[in-house]
Formats: C-alpha cells, sequence, structure tokens
C-alpha cells in the first residue's frame, strides 16, 4: 500500500517501540491517518499503537487533543505552537509514551504567503521531551507532500523512541 521506504519506517518504530514496551500516538491533520496506517500495516503493531487522532478541522484539534482555540485563532492551525500541543494532547488523550504530530497545507489550495502550499510543521513527544521541525516541501502536488511528511513524522518517532 505504502511505498517500500515508508513500510521499512513504520516497521522500525513498532520494532523500537516494542522493544522499550512504550505505546504510540498519532495526531494528524493533513496526512489525514496515513501514519498510523502505515503503523498498522505492519504485523504486530497492536501491541504498541495505541490510538491515532484524525484532526483535519480546527475543531478537532480541540476536541480530542485539546488545542486550545486561542492557540489555534493566534498562531493559525499550521504552526509550531498548534504542532507542539497536538503531539502533546496526543499524549494526555492516550496510554502512549511516545507520540507524533503533523500540520501543513498539502495542497493544491490552501496555501498564503506567509504559509504556502508544501509547509508543514511536526511535533513528537515523550518520553523526555517535545521536539518540532518544520518542512517546506513546495508545491510539488498532494499526494507528494503527504507522502513526505508521513516519511518525516515516522522518523521523528523513531527519534524520540531512541532518546532518553
Amino acid at each position: 500500500m505504502f511505498p517500500d521506504d515508508i513500510d521499512t519506517l513504520a516497521a522500525t518504530v513498532i520494532r523500537l517501540a516494542v522493544a522499550r514496551g512504550l505505546q504510540v500516538a498519532t495526531a494528524e491533520s493533513c496526512t489525514g491517518g496515513l501514519v498510523a496506517g502505515a503503523l498498522t500495516g505492519v504485523a504486530g503493531s497492536s501491541a504498541v499503537l495505541d490510538r491515532g487522532f484524525v484532526t483535519y478541522s480546527n475543531a478537532a484539534k480541540s476536541d480530542l487533543v485539546a488545542v486550545p482555540a486561542s492557540l489555534i485563532d493566534t498562531h493559525g492551525a499550521v504552526s509550531e505552537p498548534v504542532a507542539r500541543a497536538m503531539a502533546e494532547g496526543a499524549l494526555a488523550r492516550s496510554a502512549a509514551a511516545v507520540s507524533v504530530a503533523v500540520t501543513g497545507v498539502a495542497g493544491p489550495g490552501g496555501g498564503t504567503a506567509d504559509k504556502p502550499v508544501g509547509l508543514v510543521h511536526f511535533a513528537a513527544a515523550g518520553p523526555d521531551a517535545v521536539v518540532h521541525v518544520e518542512h517546506r516541501f513546495g508545491d510539488r502536488g498532494r499526494e507528494a507532500v503527504r507522502l513526505a511528511s508521513v516519511r518525516v513524522a515516522l522518523n521523528l518517532l523513531i527519534d524520540r523512541l531512541q532518546a532518553g
């Protein structure tokens, strides 16, 4: 279903989470559940994937992973503070010790001068820190931006699972 490199990254996440005895959660906006989908494609993922939140709307970000509406109003849904809040909220609303969050503009529309198509903010939380990464993938097509985002998100999970 996914390209081989994504399958390999997902398998690495599952292997590391099993080895460390840690559960994982996702909070996804522009990827619409693709990160969780890649993880559930790995046999044995049920041992470590607690849940995935698809928080496509601003209301879902607030309702499901407790992102304050004021944070979205101040910074916009596609921002570092919101990505961090999504990752932290996924931990708070799950049994997971490690989470990843993705929020961005996949295109083809929706971009602005400040937040162009291809801008994606990522955050990963746990077990001892919250990290943020911003990527500007460019306007290379919705599918390409989303798949590139899945790769980054899985790599962030690997990083967090190897930390601490």
